[in-house]
């Protein structure tokens, strides 16, 4: 029937020690006091730990912390040392120690208490086991160096495909003539990343004075993209301008994807034929956008035939579609770069397109482009502009 009540009173000196305790605990070190004049020595339990010695031999005299550290840093402690003893000179030092778990990394702090005349007469510091955080600074800078390396050979795949996209995709200085019509093409390779991708397109006169056109896009970027664009670009114009069909020249272009090193590449694509004498373009495409047609203060685009994109079915269908052009009309053939932005429906960039160009129809096809890309573009844009001229 009695309460028993009991505590314990900490005094601000107990309070302190426990203090300073927690202080070395969380910091890993520990600290230490050597006497130069009495020869006494204290230590810290905390230091005994860092130091990985056993607290029964005691303190170790300063002279003799050289011989506990590797023999590499003995030199520099042992130096430092010396200068604090005589000549009161604080010291830094790191060190390291052999262990069972591995090489540690070390450091000393100490610096001298002196008498009037300044003679070092007691010296104090702690010791302070940085072997974790070594570690970390260690794997952070291979970390580094391989960010380095890996920017280096994608900076370097970048250069190499830009230089390769170049010499196999030249552009002309500026507006040319094809069977009678004017030709304007541009290639803007994307703002975002430090892959070249795989745009292109073809602006040629055939033998038979007809002109052929084409825009493609290869998915993916890279090396990889630029050889098939290639492959791909230069087989069309072959095929086309030695006889074969539009829809001919898709079928045969899907079984060379098909059957590609990896045999997973797909591409877009936009093929059509000129005849000047009757003015009538045929067209087949294979998963591509269609073309925007410009005449009299309207754009509409040309109605797609069918046909799926390239390298995505050994069976493909492909027709072919035709459109008569008139003086005055304007033609644009183009990639999904143009009218795709991030977290937009593509309908909207179709319709942003065909209301640009519908309303600054005369325009150049700089100020076009001005215009339709406005914000940084994160992938390739080509665009060929066909003009009929008015008779």
């Amino acid at each position: 029937d009695g309460l028993l009540v009991t505590w314990l009173r900490l005094d601000p000196l107990d309070r302190q020690e426990q203090r300073l305790w927690d202080v070395q605990r969380l910091g890993n070190l520990g600290w230490a006091n050597w006497n130069l004049v009495t020869g006494d020595i204290s230590w810290s339990a905390q230091t005994y730990a860092v130091l990985g010695l056993n607290a029964a031999r005691g303190p170790v005299a300063l002279a003799e912390l050289p011989a506990l550290v590797a023999p590499q840093d003995s030199g520099p402690l042992r130096a430092a040392i010396t200068g604090l003893v005589h000549h009161a000179r604080p010291f830094d030092v790191p060190f390291r120690m052999d262990s069972p778990d591995g090489v540690r990394h070390l450091r000393i702090v100490a610096e001298a208490v002196t008498e009037p005349d300044g003679t070092p007469a007691e010296v104090h510091g702690f010791v302070q086991d940085l072997t974790a955080q070594r570690s970390a600074e260690l794997a952070l800078v291979e970390s580094e160096r391989a960010m380095l390396l890996q920017r280096g050979v994608l900076q370097a795949e970048r250069a190499l495909a830009d230089r390769l996209q170049h010499a196999l995709l030249p552009l002309p200085a500026g507006p040319v003539r094809l069977a009678g019509l004017r030709v304007e093409v541009a290639y803007l390779p994307a703002q975002s990343g430090i892959q070249v991708g795989g745009d292109w397109f073809s602006a040629i006169e055939l033998s038979d004075d007809a002109a052929l056109f084409v825009v493609g896009d290869v998915a993916g970027h890279g090396i990889g993209a630029v050889a098939t664009m290639a492959q791909l670009r230069f087989t069309a114009k072959g095929m086309v301008g030695t006889g074969s069909s539009l829809t001919g020249a898709l079928t045969r272009l899907n079984t060379l994807l098909l059957h590609s090193r990896d045999g997973r590449s797909t591409a877009t694509m936009v093929l059509a034929r000129y005849d000047p004498t009757t003015r009538v373009l045929a067209w087949a495409q294979a998963g591509h956008p269609p073309p925007l047609l410009v005449r009299g203060g309207t754009a509409r685009f040309l109605t797609r035939p069918v046909g799926m994109l390239l390298g995505a079915s050994a069976t493909p269908v492909f027709d072919s579609a035709e459109a008569r052009l008139e003086p005055g009309d304007r033609l644009l053939l183009f990639t999904d770069g143009l009218v795709e932005r991030p977290g937009e429906d593509v309908h909207a960039g179709f319709a942003r397109l065909a209301d640009t160009v519908r309303t600054h129809g005369e325009d150049s096809l700089d100020t076009l482009l001005g215009m339709m890309l406005v914000d940084e573009h994160r992938d390739d844009v080509c665009v060929v502009d066909i003009r009929l001229p008015v008779e």
